[in-house]
């Protein structure tokens, strides 16, 4: 029994590919992570992977909403008919012995898209398989939109699709995997989203995986834009369509960084174009094969890609100007930003009513393990009437970091938060819950290192259950209503979907139970709105009035705390209903679709699963 449970649990690690390829991943997990890396992937798995979306639930959702019929193809060829922009578009596909049956497939799949504006720019890198180059040669010869050049020396992935972009005569350009798939209206909804707006130069779409049967799974829906979640993994490919003028500028793929090269590509247009130029379609236009010498199947295949991907982002952090380093984290990369010298003063913000042993807790976590040590604390006493939490608050006038300030009347959490604020020395100001209790030492330099970014409004933390179970990593509009905390319940060494639970990323609000921000920004939106919402809903209002003035709000997984929960409840019930109807006035478009947030996943599930039915528009 136990034999047969161990096999199970390797199976899901190795995915299909069997034991030896378990023991590969593990060892490898370890080289990059040590036995912390194992240890947690171990939790993770024999949690049953939460953040991942059942094989068998995905096949039925595909065959509800992600098939073509008859009469979809009609409507898409009227549309066609209709645009006022037919762009020809080029699919650029480096090749390098692929398996055939694989690479057939590849070709056909682009001869059977519904939108007939392309051309396929085939660039052979000396493929030693004697069967490739007569199967390309018959293919051009058949098909005058199929162009292929044969290189004299091998030269790799990016000298080879240079090499491909020299036969492109399209003004964009899509790239193309030698052993992937596209569906058959993938460059069709490229088209279309040229025809709608001619500002973008950028585009990306959705994905999933297809492994060596043929069965599609792991689909990968994506968000909109978000530079946060980019530098931590490349949301961007696949599919990735680069407006031609645009790769000329920056002169096309680098050599020495292959296998992150379409990252660093990426990287560098994204640079120039300026993140309003770039699109988003949200379906799957991509069908990365999976197989043992694909990236596709973990970063192990091609550990080389993951270096280069460390240079392709500490290249972009130089030319940038950001002072920073960056590292591959198991799951992706993360940014470490370099804090100024002498670092600024933080001020933390504690509101608190009794609950002497919670504040206690968080005090003394807050004093025995930050490393960071320019800060103070600012506790917000709202007519505190118990003794033992009394005595507390007197005792800690004697640490000259530590202000205790009464409010005879109790005030609301926003009002404590904004009388907090205006009392603060320092130039940032942390929003801290009573039952907050740190637990990695370079929490607030973290926090604080990503707060001073340019652009950045709100940062929010890693919040834990007591029993270590994920209670805050990022709030989604719509979620179970309002608005709600994604993976919420799930194990501490989740990856979570898409790696989000584990990586840097943008939100559209983070909790204020642990928020870091500038107080400069904070004056902008003029801080909580204390008139309309004094306990619910204002953090995601302080966030969305922060994302209207053009700071983007992110969430860090590298500064975690436990929040534990009061043990006594103010016996005055706090009214949600006031608060609930202002915030649908105020944000009610908002609050429908989240642009941090997949409209193919649901709103139902704080464990982000399929949406039954997805929220995207029709094909045509």
């Amino acid at each position: 029994m136990k034999f047969r449970k161990t096999r199970a649990f390797m199976s899901r690690l190795a995915g299909s590919g069997g034991l030896r390829v378990a023991a590969r991943k593990a060892y490898g997990v370890f080289r990059r992570e040590g036995l912390t890396g194992v240890r947690n992937r171990i939790t993770w798995l024999r949690a049953g992977a939460p953040g991942g979306v059942d094989p068998m639930l995905y096949a039925e959702w595909i065959d509800r909403y992600d098939r073509i019929d008859d009469a979809a193809r009609v409507a898409v060829r009227e549309r066609i008919a209709g645009f006022q922009n037919r762009p020809l578009i080029s699919v650029v596909m480096p090749v390098y012995n692929p398996n055939p049956v694989w690479l057939v497939e590849a070709i056909e799949s682009i001869r059977s898209q519904l939108y007939p504006h392309w051309e396929l720019c085939i660039a052979d890198d000396v493929s030693t398989d004697p069967a490739i180059r007569p199967l390309l040669e018959r293919y051009a010869s058949e098909d005058p939109r199929i162009k292929v050049a044969f290189r004299e020396k091998n030269g790799h992935i990016s000298a080879a699709s240079n090499t491909a972009l020299a036969l492109v005569t399209g003004t964009w350009v899509a790239l193309f995997d030698h052993d992937d798939l596209l569906p058959e209206h993938a460059l069709y909804c490229v088209a279309d989203a040229v025809d709608r707006n001619s500002a973008i130069r950028l585009i990306y779409s959705d994905e999933d995986k297809i492994d060596e049967s043929g069965v599609r799974r792991e689909p990968y829906f994506k968000c909109d834009w978000n530079a946060d979640l980019f530098l931590s993994q490349n949301m961007f490919s696949h599919l990735g369509v680069f407006q031609k003028a645009l790769l000329d500028e920056v002169g096309g793929f680098r050599e020495g960084y292959e296998g992150s090269q379409d990252y660093d590509l990426a990287l560098r247009c994204i640079e120039r174009a300026g993140t309003a130029a770039i699109h988003h379609i949200p379906r799957v236009l991509y069908h990365w094969r999976v197989h043992a010498e694909s990236t596709a199947s973990g970063t192990d295949a091609k550990p080389y890609a993951v270096v280069a991907g460390e240079r392709a982002l500490g290249d972009h952090f130089v030319r940038m100007g950001i002072r920073g380093s960056i590292e591959y984290a198991g799951n992706g990369y993360r940014a470490h930003y370099a804090l100024p010298d002498p670092v600024p003063l933080v001020s933390l913000i504690i509101p608190a009513r009794n609950e002497c042993v919670l504040i206690q807790r968080c005090i003394e976590s807050i004093v025995g393990k930050t490393r960071y040590a320019n800060y103070e604390i600012l506790i917000l006493d709202n007519g505190s009437d118990d003794l033992a939490t009394l005595d507390y608050l007197a005792s800690l006038q004697a640490d000259g970091r530590i202000r205790v300030l009464r409010n005879e009347r109790p005030l609301s959490f926003s009002a404590s938060c904004n009388a907090g604020v205006e009392a603060a020395n320092g130039e940032i100001v942390g929003l801290l819950d009573s039952g907050a209790e740190v637990i990695s030492p370079q929490w607030l330099a973290e926090m604080v290192g990503v707060a001073l970014q340019p652009g950045v409004g709100a940062v929010g933390a890693k919040l834990l259950y007591p029993n270590g179970a994920v209670q805050h990593a990022g709030i989604v509009l719509g979620l179970g209503g309002l608005a709600g905390h994604v993976h919420r319940n799930v194990p501490r060494a989740s990856y979570g979907y898409g790696g989000r639970a584990s990586l840097i990323s943008a939100f559209s609000a983070v909790s204020a139970a642990c928020m870091i921000v500038r107080k400069s920004v904070y004056r902008d939106v003029a801080g909580f709105n204390e008139k309309d919402l004094g306990a619910a809903f204002g953090d995601i209002d302080f966030c969305l009035r922060l994302r209207d003035a053009g700071y983007r709000n992110v969430w860090t997984p590298y500064a975690e705390l436990y929040r534990h929960e009061p043990q006594t409840r103010s016996d005055e019930p706090q009214p949600v209903e006031p608060a609930v109807r202002y915030m649908r006035s105020r944000w009610g478009a908002l609050l429908r679709a989240d642009p941090f947030y997949s409209p193919n996943l649901t709103l139902d599930d704080e464990d982000i699963n399929l949406a039954w039915p997805p929220r995207v528009n029709v094909l045509a």
